[in-house]
């Protein structure tokens, strides 16, 4: 059974000690933290400990507790975006690892792309999840989008450290709607252990105002952007732009409503699979591309393929061996399962998914 890791501390440049630990066996790889995690209870959790138990099997992992959360320093004066990059400088120094994979999450994906466009000789491999390079509030905000962040904001400066957990129940909505009730209670707790209501509100207001979106295109190693189709926290548009900025990324849609993919998901597996994939340099699985549809059953998912290619009914059936109506009742069933009005709509969301590419 794997245990949790040993935790050890470094110092960032001002002097703020930082809770960092290494677990895992495989190729170096380091977590960016959020202000949403804790060295020792996520290995408690049933949000986070099953994906570290499933990294820590193919990666040397090391993750850290950034400055004001988990068990690094609270007290800090400086909770800005060019601190927090600071913090994972030291943390990559004290790792000891030479060159490293680096996975960047939610607002450490800024940080992520902010360290690789920095030390490109360090980073082998740039992994991005639920992404964005611009804050919310650097996304050209209407009034309403001001006023909700505010109102977000003043959630959090009033809620985030009492008993009762309703506060705090509206952030793991919104991170977490597919969950199970135990998940969604852990995830509730968590967000009072991992730091206090003022350097959470001071961690969100950094981040809503960061943009790095001019250092996207000095990003050098090969880079893979992962998102959640329907994340209620960073809209789909944010990991496309993300992706589409750095040469050479690669972007791969999920299909989920959650901003943390959870273990009983289809694409909490494809996430591990697609990671796997472009680490090793493998080509797409089939596993992979199963588990982008895993609402589907494998002969829609033929069907799927083909209409991918561009073949019309007739052609499908042909090749299938079946007939043209049984092609058609297929095809109602992607469409509904999917959510999608015609062809055209699944031929995009298909093709964003991979299909489609083979010629056999």
């Amino acid at each position: 059974m794997l245990k949790a890791p040993q935790i050890r501390f470094c110092r960032a440049s001002d002097g703020v000690r930082i809770a960092y630990a290494t677990t895992g066996s495989g190729p170096a790889m380091i977590e960016v933290a959020t202000w949403l995690n804790h060295l020792e209870f996520d290995w408690q959790s049933p949000v986070w400990r099953p994906r570290l138990v499933e990294m820590a099997k193919n990666y040397t992992m090391a993750r850290y507790d950034g400055r004001g959360c988990g068990l690094s320093d609270r007290t800090v004066e400086d909770l800005s975006f060019d601190a927090n990059l600071r913090d994972l400088e030291a943390v990559a120094d004290a790792a000891g690892f030479k060159r490293f994979i680096l996975l960047g999450s939610c607002q450490g994906s800024g940080l992520a792309i902010a360290y690789a466009a920095r030390h490109p000789e360090r980073v082998s491999n740039l992994v991005l999840y639920g992404a964005f390079a611009r804050g919310r509030l650097k996304r050209n905000p209407s009034a309403r989008d001001l006023e909700e962040a505010n109102v977000m904001l003043k959630l959090v400066e009033l809620g985030w450290g009492r008993e009762n957990p309703a506060f705090r129940q509206v952030y793991t909505t919104m991170f977490i709607p597919e969950s199970t009730p135990e998940q969604f209670r852990w995830f509730t707790d968590l967000q009072r252990m991992s730091t206090s209501p003022e350097n959470a509100v001071g961690l969100i207001q950094g981040f809503d105002a960061m943009d790095v979106t001019d250092l996207l295109p000095k990003i050098s190693c090969p880079t893979l952007v992962l998102h959640a189709r329907n994340d209620a926290r960073v809209p789909f548009g944010e990991g496309r732009m993300v992706a589409s900025s750095i040469a050479g990324a690669e972007f791969v849609p999920l299909e989920s409503r959650n901003h943390i993919l959870l273990e009983h998901q289809p694409a909490w597996k494809q996430f591990l699979a697609e990671i796997a994939r472009f680490v090793h340099g493998q080509g797409r699985t089939e596993a992979s591309e199963g588990t982008a549809f895993a609402e589907l059953t494998q002969r829609e998912r033929e069907v799927l393929e083909l209409i991918a290619r561009g073949l019309d009914n007739a052609a499908i059936a042909s090749q299938l061996s079946v007939s043209p109506k049984t092609v058609r009742n297929h095809i109602n069933g992607i469409f509904d399962k999917l959510n999608i009005p015609n062809r055209a709509q699944a031929i995009v969301r298909a093709r964003e998914a991979g299909m489609g590419t083979r010629t056999g």
